[in-house]
């Protein structure tokens, strides 16, 4: 399943949470329950990559939603790999290793923040 949203990176340092589109436009005020929850991860250092997206009742994204902006308080971010942890870069790992540390960090299922299952089957 892909979820339809917006491609965006989160980057958490410290207290210092950041939403960046691929354009470099900072969205951080634009989706804060995303913002929120990634706050309450443990680590205090990443940096995912992923699709920022709102969920109908039925899971489906549903993008027309997301573009309305009615809906920026229920946005949440779909994350797909993970480009630093801790201070360390990681995209010269292989993709297997990564999404490993990915599902390591998100393992408490952060409401607001959530790994595709079907990338996992």
């Amino acid at each position: 399943m892909k979820y339809d949203g917006y491609r965006v990176r989160l980057e958490r340092d410290g207290d210092r949470v950041r939403l960046i589109t691929r354009g470099g436009y900072n969205w951080t005020s634009r989706y804060p329950w995303i913002v929120e929850t990634a706050r309450k991860i443990r680590q205090r250092q990443f940096v995912l990559d992923g699709e920022a997206v709102v969920l109908g009742v039925d899971g489906i994204s549903d993008f027309n939603a997301l573009h309305s902006r009615k809906h920026d308080h229920e946005v949440q971010f779909c994350a797909f790999d993970i480009l630093a942890e801790g201070g360390d870069d990681l995209p010269m790992l292989p993709l297997s290793m990564r999404k490993t540390s990915l599902r390591r960090l998100l393992a408490r299922r952060p409401e607001g923040v959530f790994v595709n299952p079907f990338e996992w089957a």
